[in-house]
């Protein structure tokens, strides 16, 4: 009784030791993306410094007069940040002024208007969020998919054509299938690179970049040729009403209902990964292979699965933007998404919560990158210094843990009786 009572305790003890691990394991999780951005945007921040007009002439005679130096900078830093904060969400007190008359009068045009900077900040963190969470589960399987900027065009391409060359289906039918071609295109296209390393060793990687080459002159072809709106006129014909994907308000507000499917495919891809036997088995086969093999899992099958799961979700984010914005297929009509995605995947530790955020993060940062540049003058190649920054902050988070003197907790659980216990039998 003696015995069973001890076990137990010590069944006890080591659960508390596992969830104290966890614990730590998650918030060192946690605060390595935010600290690889609040970082990038101090070295950002110096840039912006380094890089003003007025500041570098302040710092001609900066042992006479540091005050002035020191004001210009921060004057510099401050009109930047607050250009791009302003450029992504809108001025707060414009926003109200707004509201209030809407209520009062009923005029929403002002109100649409103040509001249109937080909308185009979401239609461009849609896409990143359909591409970032399908090259997430690809990472969670150990399969590096550089190619989804190509299921993304194929996936445009896809539903753009269902849109367009389907005629007579009421919106509750035509909608979901064009919807549904571009995820089955993505699908195919994340589908070939897996099946070619299955049958012939090819690496993925190699294949997903040669992949995307065949999407961007497939591209070109179709909407130069079969798929073409004019011989001379290299786009797709336009998105019936009945394909198109409804915006939350009136225009100029153009942020749509593919950014609440985006964070709902969100939800849905949590609850598989984390709260499934098949997301299990697609963790397992990323950590370990071999241990997977020999624990009876499919591993070939469970990666060519995941493959095409990640091409499909991949292909949605150019869906969503034919169907959601642009209403027809133009020649690169991408701009990155799928080349960025992978850093989305990365900075969110390829969990579908730390991807929606990291996607949010991406979009807002590029939603006022314009404004930036307008008002403040500040190229708006600096967000992308910034992404890039933050990208290599978290590949290597051992800067991070260097800067900030943070050490990252251990996986390892000394359980009683382990090391060298002399009453142990």
């Amino acid at each position: 009784m003696t015995k069973q009572n001890e076990k137990q305790k010590n069944e006890k003890q080591v659960d508390i030791l596992r969830r104290i691990v966890a614990r730590k394991n998650r918030g060192y999780n946690i605060a390595i993306p935010i600290l690889a951005v609040f970082t990038s945007l101090v070295i950002g921040a110096i840039i912006i410094a380094a890089s003003n007009p007025e500041t570098i002439q302040t710092a001609g005679y900066f042992f006479k007069a540091p005050g002035a130096f020191f004001k210009a900078a921060f004057t510099a830093i401050y009109d930047a940040y607050y250009a791009m904060l302003e450029g992504a969400f809108g001025n707060p007190s414009r926003i109200i002024a707004a509201f209030r008359v809407w209520q009062s009068t009923g005029e929403s045009k002002t109100l649409l208007n103040e509001l249109r900077p937080i909308g185009e900040s979401l239609v461009i963190s849609t896409p990143y969020i359909f591409a970032g969470l399908g090259v997430a589960i690809s990472f969670q399987a150990g399969m590096v998919n550089i190619g989804a900027e190509g299921q993304l065009f194929v996936g445009g391409l896809a539903s753009v054509f269902v849109a367009y060359s389907v005629k007579g289906l009421p919106v509750y039918i035509h909608l979901p299938l064009a919807i549904l071609a571009g995820l089955l295109a993505g699908a195919i296209w994340g589908f070939i690179p897996c099946y070619l390393k299955a049958k012939t060793g090819a690496h993925e990687v190699i294949n997903t970049i040669m992949m995307n080459y065949i999407a961007f002159r497939l591209t070109d072809y179709l909407l130069s040729g079969p798929m073409a709106k004019s011989p001379s006129l290299p786009i797709s014909p336009d998105v019936p009403i009945t394909a198109q994907i409804p915006t939350f308000l009136p225009a100029p507000f153009r942020a749509h209902w593919g950014l609440i499917l985006g964070l709902a495919l969100a939800w849905f891809i949590h609850i598989l990964l984390f709260r499934s036997t098949f997301g299990l088995e697609i963790r397992m086969t990323g950590m370990n292979t071999r241990a997977s093999r020999y624990a009876g899992i499919s591993t070939t099958l469970i990666a060519t699965v995941a493959m095409a799961l990640s091409g499909g979700i991949a292909g949605l984010a150019g869906t969503n933007t034919v169907l959601g914005v642009d209403h027809r297929m133009v020649r690169s009509f991408s701009s990155g998404y799928g080349f960025d995605a992978i850093a989305l995947a990365l900075l969110g530790n390829n969990n579908p919560l730390g991807v929606v955020l990291a996607s949010l993060l991406f979009g807002f940062l590029r939603g006022g990158a314009a404004r930036m540049q307008s008002v403040a003058g500040t190229p708006v190649e600096l967000i992308r210094i910034i992404q890039g920054i933050v990208i290599i902050f978290v590949a290597a988070p051992e800067i991070i843990q260097s800067i900030y003197r943070i050490k990252k907790p251990s996986d390892v659980i000394n359980l009683p009786g382990e090391k060298g216990d002399s009453n142990a039998n």
